[in-house]
């Protein structure tokens, strides 16, 4: 069994049936005995930072779906902490949070990388010992992380550079159908 560390990726299983994570890499925020929580970083929302926060003035800013857990909650991710005050480095390159107000002032002033921050709307979470039954299940393939994976612009080629980024036995995972009955 694989030991799960905050900034560890999950990666959806080609065939895992549940609406909210097909096809999903979550970053891995926290782990730990009473549960554990991450983000989707591959699935857009349908709506940009300025429409769901009005006091960011800068439009064009994406937001991603989370997770299903509190989608009336915004939540960030990002490799500028010489900038945003109070984040918390969750492996080399990448912090989890800080100081919103901060955050919108930065934006606001133009000031922060957009290639080097993500925002989520909700976040995924597990109570003690489900996502240990979800691995148990193969429904997650567990990886180690890196800034380019979680920062790729191109977010619906996550999954797959995931996958193929644990070589090639997972490689040819990435080219699976998402339902092989219709193969």
């Amino acid at each position: 069994m694989v030991t799960l560390s905050p900034g560890m990726l999950l990666i959806a299983d080609p065939f895992l049936k549940d609406p909210n994570f097909s096809r999903t890499v979550i970053l891995l925020c926290e782990h730990e005995e009473k549960g554990s929580f991450g983000f989707v970083i591959n699935r857009l929302f349908d709506q940009q930072l300025d429409a769901l926060i009005p006091d960011v003035l800068r439009t064009n800013i994406p937001v991603y779906y989370g997770g299903p857990v509190q989608v009336d909650t915004i939540h960030f991710v990002h490799q500028q902490p010489e900038l945003i005050r109070g984040g918390v480095e969750i492996i080399p390159g990448i912090y989890w949070g800080g100081e919103f107000d901060n955050v919108v002032e930065l934006l606001n002033n133009g000031t922060l990388d957009l290639n080097k921050i993500k925002f989520f709307i909700g976040y995924s979470g597990w109570t003690t010992g489900q996502l240990e039954e979800e691995l148990k299940e193969k429904s997650w393939i567990p990886s180690s992380s890196s800034p380019s994976l979680v920062f790729e612009p191109q977010e619906q080629q996550i999954w797959q550079l995931s996958l193929k980024h644990l070589g090639s036995n997972f490689a040819m995972m990435a080219n699976f159908p998402i339902d092989p009955s219709l193969n």
